[in-house]
């Protein structure tokens, strides 16, 4: 015997009629884009702080339309009530539109409407679906458009973000910080080229990914700032259609209040603002430089610590799972592989974003949906990405400082440090003759009476072949 179909209540739109799922907050205009766009498989509620932003937009509206006169008073505190659920983190379950959507971002905006709808039925003491008594379009998107309220949403949700995003390389930077003042008196040998260069410290080359991430950091900030110039009260191309005179400086200031951004605010040419992506590039190409500098670093990290019997093995990388299922004992840099391969996916988003800016005509964009689901996934792995990589990786690297000394010793490498006492010519022939032998410069250097045991001590403590102080060297 067949089971009975779910209840359902039937909702219309200009297509006509359709069913809905009786106990589903959302309506007719959600049910059709959940029907059109099974692509990504990832719905809205999978990024909660997009959800929360959209809330926050939605009650932001309302808060301004009341005080403005144009919106019923009990109507829009039912709507704002509804908003601060979904903020508090309720409902995001009924956000079912696909991520990757066509209507630059409509489906977002009705089934944001129709939530915070039939929520707002429900406390006004209606059935979900009565929209007589509150409706979607007429009230909760009453003086909007999706094309300012979505990319409104966008902005505030990419805007939190970046602050996760800043926290976490916040965490990373720390963790080289400490590992540079750990590794300040130990002494490796620099490479260019993957050939033998000069002496440096440990500390010296962990200090540098902490400084190049603070570089990073800096260039982030200032495309966040970028976010806080909004469209919103643009309405449909940026000229404001629909909406009161007062509604665009009320929306932005009560919109500033429920995220807590104080430095949000109106652009000065609405019709430019609402076409334009440019502040998503510019973004997407800070992520990209983080991405590119990170897997440098992961890269840098696997071959240190490569071998460990015929790899360079001068670091330890902390051991997090057996490495294969075939050779037992083999322990892999998974950590520091899974970043890397985060970063493949930012520099490769970066691409889409930019084919999607590009892609805009004429006062609108329609292709910010993707744009969007690129962004947040980007700064969420990368948040996530470095917080691993600085708890489950760099914390706990040690320095085979046994191997190190005996590289730098046995490196021609030193000839350098050795060069100006000894001179340009004579530690050429040095250095050939220790490749050709197989023995060290200081052995060699000392056995031809170059320099005197005290003299070599002398030329190759940390302080002189770093060239800085250590205190310096890791940035104190």
């Amino acid at each position: 015997m067949a089971s009975d179909p779910t209840p359902s209540r039937t909702e219309h739109d200009l297509l006509g009629e359709l069913p809905v799922p009786v106990d589903a907050y959302y309506g007719v205009h959600t049910a059709r884009a959940v029907d059109n766009f099974t692509i990504s498989r990832i719905p809205l509620s999978a990024y909660p702080v997009f959800v929360i932003a959209l809330a926050a937009v939605k009650q932001a509206a309302a808060q301004a339309n009341r005080k403005i006169g144009v919106l019923d008073v009990d109507k829009a505190d039912a709507i704002v009530t509804a908003c601060e659920e979904i903020r508090s983190g309720k409902l995001h379950d009924q956000f079912v539109v696909d991520m990757i959507q066509g209507g630059a971002g409509t489906s977002t905006n009705m089934n944001a409407n129709e939530v915070i709808a039939n929520r707002a039925l429900e406390l006004l003491g209606h059935e979900r679906g009565e929209y007589r008594y509150l409706h979607p379009l007429q009230d909760v998107n009453l003086g909007q458009s999706t094309n300012d309220v979505y990319p409104t949403a966008i902005k505030l949700a990419v805007d939190g973000y970046v602050v996760n995003l800043q926290g976490a390389l916040d965490t990373l930077r720390e963790s080289f910080e400490a590992k540079a003042r750990e590794f300040s008196d130990v002494l490796t040998m620099g490479r260019t080229q993957l050939q033998d260069a000069v002496p440096m410290t440990l500390g010296q080359e962990f200090s540098a990914f902490a400084v190049t991430l603070g570089e990073d950091q800096a260039r982030l900030e200032e495309a966040r700032q970028l976010l806080h110039e909004l469209n919103l009260g643009g309405t449909a191309i940026g000229t404001g259609l629909n909406a009161h005179p007062d509604y665009r400086e009320e929306a932005v200031g009560a919109l500033r209040t429920i995220s807590g951004v104080s430095t949000l605010s109106s652009a000065p040419n609405l019709v430019e603002a609402t076409q334009d992506v440019g502040v998503f590039v510019q973004l997407s190409g800070i992520l990209k430089r983080i991405a590119t500098k990170l897997s440098k670093t992961c890269n840098d990290l696997r071959l240190l610590s490569s071998g460990p019997q015929a790899g360079l093995n001068e670091i330890n990388l902390p051991a997090r799972q057996a490495g294969s299922s075939i050779m037992p004992g083999k322990v892999n840099p998974v950590i520091p592989e899974a970043v890397n391969q985060i970063a493949f996916e930012v520099i490769g988003n970066d691409v889409t974003i930019t084919l999607a800016a590009e892609g805009g005509q004429l006062q609108l964009n329609a292709f910010e949906p993707i744009i969007a689901k690129e962004l947040f996934a980007g700064l969420d792995h990368l948040a996530s990405g470095s917080t691993i990589l600085a708890q489950k990786c760099v914390d706990g690297i040690t320095a085979n400082q046994e191997m190190l000394r005996k590289r730098v010793s046995e490196s021609i490498g030193l000839v350098t440090a050795l060069s100006p006492k000894i001179g340009y010519e004579a530690a050429t022939s040095i250095a050939k003759e220790a490749l050709a032998t197989g023995r060290g410069v200081i052995e060699l250097v000392l056995d031809k009476e170059l320099l005197t045991s005290r003299e070599v001590d002398a030329l190759l403590t940390p302080e002189s072949l770093a060239g800085v102080t250590l205190h310096a060297a890791t940035g104190e």
